[in-house]
């Protein structure tokens, strides 16, 4: 034990002499926090669009209306003719163009129905797919209003409308649905790829020699190697999650106790999987290469952009040997859902094989020679 309280000092004086190491892991996840949170989001305002209203009544400027009042569209003008809005289309960043055909009010009273054109750039595919549900959703909701106002005046009975209500996040904030998944990035850095580049850093050093050569046992050295990470990942957890409450005013509906509990076993996992490459390569350049490899891997298939049941069966089935899912799904159920320690076990059984596999590979793998 006490070689071991020896190591881990040793390790806490060999990182706070590094002042570049100690930049990376205290100044860049705040100022990466501040700053991707805000730019990572899929919440599309401002669309510009432009209106052909070919129609000219009170019904089409009711329409009109509707969109010069929503936050999700600015409409850059509005025209009689198609012709001069598409020049612009094509020529202009213009996200789309909302055709108001002729006779549409007189269609409306006489069958009951109309229709109206949305032309949209799909250049970005997600956002004319964006640009079509809040185009679809406010002529729904003027749709409605048409209807309640027509049953008020002839005596029609008045459709139903169903309503709806978001749960765990009402207001729909992207903030709150990309910074769990941003934490639980920069946690990864700092426990996979830091831990990595420590113990390569002293092979090129040649002290990894000199301890080779002392009583130390492998299982004491690897411990030694993760304690020191371990903590820092922590704290970095706790300040990401004190830079949300604070900036984001993100919420913390679950235990706190169970998150922490679930990452003190994901930094184990990813520990240990740094220090798996750190012992196959060479030269701080090989880790940096194997790292983003695997860590390209794992976020662009652990659900932080795109929801995993959307992924195929071969994509579904690759997340259960990848942390990134574990964590990403546990940070988002524990602060926004509320969920407690029996609702995330199935998550923490998953983290917790791949760190009882990790590890003894980690310490095996880790070839010393008296």
């Amino acid at each position: 034990m006490r070689t071991l309280l020896f190591l881990i000092q040793k390790e806490f004086l060999q990182i706070f002499r590094n002042k570049v190491l100690l930049r990376l892991m205290l100044v860049l996840p705040v100022v990466q926090l501040i700053v991707l949170v805000n730019a990572a989001t899929l919440d599309m305002k401002d669309n510009c669009v432009i209106i052909v209203d070919q129609d000219g009544t009170s019904m089409s400027q009711g329409l009109i209306s509707k969109f010069n009042a929503s936050p999700f569209f600015r409409v850059l003008d509005i025209t009689p003719e198609l012709e001069p809005a598409m020049k612009r289309f094509r020529g202009e960043r213009i996200d789309a163009i909302l055709v108001i055909p002729h006779r549409m009010e007189k269609d409306y009273h006489r069958s009951g129905s109309s229709s109206v054109q949305l032309l949209t750039n799909a250049i970005n595919s997600t956002r004319a797919q964006l640009t079509y549900s809040y185009t679809q959703a406010l002529v729904n909701d003027y749709n409605g209003q048409i209807g309640i106002a027509q049953s008020s005046v002839t005596g029609s009975p008045v459709r139903v409308n169903a309503s709806w209500r978001y749960w765990f996040n009402p207001e729909l904030n992207y903030k709150y649905y990309m910074l769990p998944g941003i934490l639980v990035i920069l946690v990864t850095i700092i426990g996979m790829f830091m831990a990595a580049i420590n113990l390569v850093r002293e092979k090129e050093m040649g002290t990894l020699e000199q301890i080779n050569v002392t009583p130390v046992r492998r299982s004491q050295f690897i411990t030694a190697k993760l304690v020191p990470f371990w903590m820092i990942g922590m704290f970095e957890l706790a300040l990401g999650l004190i830079i949300g409450k604070l900036l984001y005013h993100i919420p913390f509906e679950g235990s706190l106790v169970v998150l922490f509990l679930f990452a003190g076993v994901y930094l184990v996992a990813m520990l240990a999987l740094g220090l798996l490459i750190s012992t196959s390569v060479q030269t701080q350049q090989q880790v940096l290469f194997m790292s983003y490899f695997f860590l390209l891997i794992f976020i662009m298939m652990s659900g932080l952009f795109t929801p995993v049941e959307n992924m195929p069966d071969w994509g579904q089935a690759f997340n259960r040997i990848n942390p990134l899912y574990y964590f990403i799904e546990t940070m988002r159920r524990v602060l926004l859902k509320g969920s407690g320690f029996a609702d995330i076990l199935p998550l923490l059984a998953g983290v917790g094989a791949i760190a009882l596999v990790a590890l003894p590979l980690a310490i095996y793998s880790y070839k010393k020679t008296n």
